[in-house]
C-alpha cells in the first residue's frame, strides 16, 4: 500500500503549484521481505512489464517494428533458468509487453542437494570459477581454499531458491540481448519485478488461471489452446503429443510421481475446465453460461462463480501483495509487521 513520507514544507508546497488539484502523496516502494516469506507461502505470482510498457515483445505500430521473436526469448530463457534453480512454474504467459510467471519455491530441494550438485545447478546459467571447478572435480583443496569454497556453495544453495536471484537472471538475459540487437544501451524493463503472494489452494488456481487467460482477454488469442507462448498451450503439447513433461514444470494431482511430492491441488483434466469456464464467463461476446453448481471444481474449492471471477478478472487492479483466503491473508500481514490488509482475500 502507498504510504506518506514526511518530507519539508517547502516540498510540499512545489508539488502543490504543479499540481493544484491532486492530493499530494509520495509512493513508497514495499519492502520486498514484507511481499516474499517462504515459511508463509511456496507459491508467488512475479509480473515484470518492459519500459513504458512499449511493445518490445510484439508489433510496434508506432515504429513499425515486429520485436515478436523475443517473446520467444523470454520463453526459452524462462525454461533454461528454471532448469538450473529449484523452482517450479506452474503458469506463465508471454505476452507483447510483459510477462506473468506463477512458481512454487522448492526450498527442500535446494537443501538437499549436495555440495557438487550445487555447483552443477548454478554452472548451468553461470560462469563457474577455477577454483569451483576444481572443487567439482574434488580435487584436493588447501585450508585456505575449503573455506572459499564453502562459503561460495552456502551463498549459491540459497540463491538456488531465491524468487530475486530467478527473476534477475531471466531479466538481465533479456534486456542485454534486446539492447544489443538495438544498438542502444539503458533499462528494458520497467523497473523491478512486482511479486503476489500466494497464499493457499484458491491463490494459487486464481493466478494461475487468470495468466492462462492473460492472451484471451488482451485479444491476441481465442481459446487457451491457442494461445502461443503460454503454459497451458505447453502443457497440451506434451499430452497431445504423449511425449514427457518438462520437468521444470509444477506437477498437477494426477501427474506426480512420489506421494510426498508438493503439486497443484487437481488434476490436469478439471484445471482445464475450470479456465475454459472462467474464459467463457469474462470474455465479452460471448453469451454462454455455466451455472457454478455443475462445476465439482468450484464446490470442492468453496468458492461461488461471483467470487470467482471478481479475482481472476481483476488480479492486478488492487493494489494487492497476496492472494488467499481472508484469514491467511491476515496472518501474513501479522507476521510480516504489516497492520493493514493489502491483499486479494477470498472468502474461507
Amino acid at each position: 500500500m502507498s504510504t506518506f513520507a514526511q518530507l519539508p514544507e517547502h516540498t510540499y508546497s512545489n508539488c502543490a503549484m504543479l499540481y493544484p488539484n491532486k492530493p499530494i502523496s509520495i509512493k513508497m516502494t514495499i519492502p520486498r521481505n514484507q511481499q516474499i516469506c517462504l515459511e508463509s507461502t511456496r507459491t508467488y505470482h512475479c509480473t515484470t512489464r518492459c519500459v513504458r510498457r512499449g511493445f518490445l515483445c510484439g508489433f510496434d505500430e508506432h515504429t513499425q517494428t515486429d520485436y515478436e521473436h523475443r517473446r520467444q526469448w523470454i520463453e526459452n530463457r524462462l525454461w533454461q533458468v528454471a532448469s538450473a534453480y529449484c523452482i517450479k512454474i506452474c503458469s506463465y504467459a508471454i505476452m507483447h509487453n510483459h510477462y506473468h510467471v506463477v512458481i512454487y519455491v522448492d526450498k527442500e530441494q535446494a537443501l538437499q542437494l549436495s555440495d557438487i550438485q550445487v555447483i552443477e545447478q548454478w554452472g548451468k546459467i553461470h560462469c563457474i570459477s577455477p577454483l569451483m571447478k576444481k572443487a567439482h572435480r574434488q580435487g584436493l583443496l588447501n585450508k585456505a581454499e575449503e573455506i572459499q569454497v564453502q562459503a561460495t556453495i552456502k551463498e549459491w544453495r540459497e540463491r538456488l531458491y531465491a524468487i530475486d536471484s530467478f527473476m534477475k537472471d531471466i531479466n538481465w538475459y533479456i534486456a542485454k540481448r534486446s539492447n544489443k540487437e538495438d544498438g542502444c544501451t539503458g533499462h528494458f524493463w520497467d523497473g523491478r519485478y512486482k511479486s503476489q503472494a500466494l497464499l493457499d489452494d484458491k491463490g494459487l488456481l486464481s493466478a494461475m488461471t487468470y495468466v492462462d487467460l492473460n492472451p484471451i482477454r488482451a485479444g491476441i488469442a481465442d481459446t487457451p489452446e491457442n494461445s502461443q507462448h503460454t503454459s497451458i498451450k505447453e502443457r497440451l503439447r506434451s499430452r497431445l503429443k504423449a511425449s514427457l513433461l518438462r520437468p521444470c514444470f509444477h506437477p498437477f494431482l494426477n501427474e506426480i510421481k512420489a506421494k510426498q511430492s508438493p503439486y497443484i491441488p487437481l488434476s490436469f483434466e478439471d484445471y482445464l475446465e475450470l479456465v475454459d469456464w472462467t474464459g467463457r464467463q469474462i470474455r465479452s461476446g460471448k453469451p454462454g453460461y455455466i451455472s457454478s453448481n455443475t462445476l465439482p471444481i468450484l464446490e470442492r474449492l468453496n468458492l461461488t462463480s461471483s467470487d470467482w471471477l471478481n479475482v481472476t478478472s481483476n488480479l492486478e487492479r488492487p493494489r494487492a501483495i497476496m492472494v488467499g483466503s481472508t484469514e491467511k491473508v491476515k496472518a501474513l500481514n501479522t507476521k510480516v509487521g504489516r497492520k493493514q490488509i493489502s491483499g486479494f482475500r477470498l472468502p474461507d
